[in-house]
This record gives structure tokens, sequence and C-alpha cells, in this order.
């Protein structure tokens, strides 16, 4: 099954997860926390064939936040450590909870990387150049 294009928000839940080092290779599988640090998703990558337990990508069907941080960490999606390092430290899940709105989400990440010197043009731009390089990889869900 073709895994369908992530909400925007999800590229830089993955550079966050990579800023606070929470994603980790183990064996021929990755391991990667969740933002408060009582989950745990195993992503697997073999070639364009895609797994992980994440929620977007196993019941919604979208590339979920773990596999796009993978693919960064294996030079596969563009990477930005600047951006990174301005998203470390957020709460992710909680904010997700209490705006149950993306876009809203997306505005108060946005307003805090410019607080730490990193432009909305840059980040937007980044973003869509990560979503461009997902489509083209045309990702597939194996189970």
């Amino acid at each position: 099954m073709r895994l369908r294009q992530p909400p925007r928000i999800k590229v830089l839940e993955a550079l966050g997860a990579i800023a606070d080092q929470r994603v980790r290779k183990v064996d021929d599988h990755y391991e990667v926390i969740s933002s408060e640090g009582d989950r745990k998703y195993t992503v697997s990558v073999e070639g364009n064939n895609v797994s992980s337990d994440d929620n977007g990508t196993r019941f919604r069907n979208y590339v979920g936040y773990p596999i796009i941080a993978v693919l960064m960490l294996e030079g596969r999606l563009p990477y930005d450590e600047e951006l990174a390092k301005a998203l470390a430290g957020i709460p992710w899940r909680k904010l997700n909870e209490e705006m149950k709105d993306y876009s809203k989400v997306e505005e108060i990440v946005l307003k805090r990387a410019e607080e730490k010197g990193v432009k909305r043009e840059r980040v937007e731009e980044f973003v869509n150049r990560v979503m461009e390089n997902v489509r083209r990889l045309g990702l597939n869900k194996v189970t």
C-alpha cells in the first residue's frame, strides 16, 4: 500500500525528534521515542518499503514523523541542523492534544523557530522541499 503525504507539521516533528536525540539505530531497525518519552516506535526501512507503528502510519496511512526522521538520518531526505536545534524540546504530543489542529501547532512552532533566529520563510521552504522529496520517494507501507 502506498503511503499518503504526511501533514506538514510532521516534517518539523521529525526534526525535533532528531534534535532531542530520540532516534537511534538498533540492529536492522530504528527506535524513535515519543516527545513525552512514554512511547517507543519501531521503524524499518528497506528501499522504498517502510514500516512504523506510530499512529499516523499505522492507522491513517500517511508517512509518520518517525519514518521522516529515519530517512533524514539516512540522508534520503533533506536535513537542516540549525532548524532542528531550534525545534529541540518541543512537547509535540501535548501541543497536538491541546490545539487539536495541526495548523495551530505549526504556528506555535514557527514562532518558536523565529525566536531562536530561524526565519519563517526558511522553515516553510524546508518543509516544502521535504514534502516534495517524500512525494518523489513514493513510500510503500509494509506490515
